[in-house]
């Protein structure tokens, strides 16, 4: 009976990883293409029983894992300086290591977004509030991180050769990004193009500072750890 169950764990499992193969291409064109549209699909699929929620697409913070996971295995490809920075070397470790930080790293970003939109709607700060604007973060998080992870491996190739890529890739990310933000807390918080500008641009530069800040204490700690 017991091995039953095994199999049967290890069938669901496997039906699982081969339908990302699907799934995880649909919901990055659809995250792209109609970010909006997905923020608020993630807002109403909560609604939903637990066994129908994201039924045509990834869920989101699974969603940005895979992105975070396929961007470490990007990163890998890349021809990288002999000499890095004590931070990353210290972070690269592990592959998971490297995949926790980042998870935990970029995962600033969306939180972020969603407590200044419960605050900016002075709604209490719990962990039933903030999931749905959190989820919904997940979803435009994952392209815009991928780029940004995607851009920093260009900016430190050997040689600079592809410095002017890169930057144009970061500068593509953030305005990407900055445009499905604005566009959100507009619709969200009915406020105008300057006010959710304005938002958008205080919870960035909070989540680039705290996303540093953490990268480097977890540098720090890995390496001290490490002896």
């Amino acid at each position: 009976m017991d091995f039953m169950k095994v199999l049967k764990s290890l069938e669901e499992l496997l039906y699982e990883l081969v339908s990302w193969l699907v799934f995880y291409p649909l919901t990055l064109w659809r995250a792209v293409t109609s970010p909006l549209s997905m923020m608020r699909y993630a807002d109403l699929e909560l609604a939903d029983q637990s066994d129908d929620q994201y039924d045509d697409v990834i869920s989101p913070p699974l969603f940005l894992l895979i992105t975070l996971l396929l961007a470490q295995a990007v990163s890998t490809l890349m021809p990288r300086e002999a000499a890095e920075t004590a931070a990353e070397a210290a972070i690269a470790v592990s592959d998971s290591n490297l995949l926790i930080a980042r998870g935990v790293i970029f995962g600033i970003f969306p939180l972020a977004m969603a407590v200044t939109l419960l605050m900016s709607k002075k709604v209490k700060l719990t962990r039933n509030t903030l999931r749905p604007p959190f989820f919904s973060q997940c979803y435009v998080a994952a392209p815009f991180v991928f780029l940004v992870g995607l851009a920093t491996d260009l900016l430190l190739i050997p040689g600079r050769s592809a410095v002017a890529w890169g930057l144009l890739m970061l500068a593509g990310a953030v305005l990407w990004y900055g445009q499905a933000q604005v566009r959100w807390f507009r619709l969200d918080l009915n406020v105008g193009a300057l006010r959710a500008a304005l938002l958008f641009t205080t919870a960035f530069l909070a989540a680039l500072v705290l996303a540093l800040g953490v990268a480097l204490a977890v540098g720090w700690g890995l390496q001290h750890w490490k002896g």
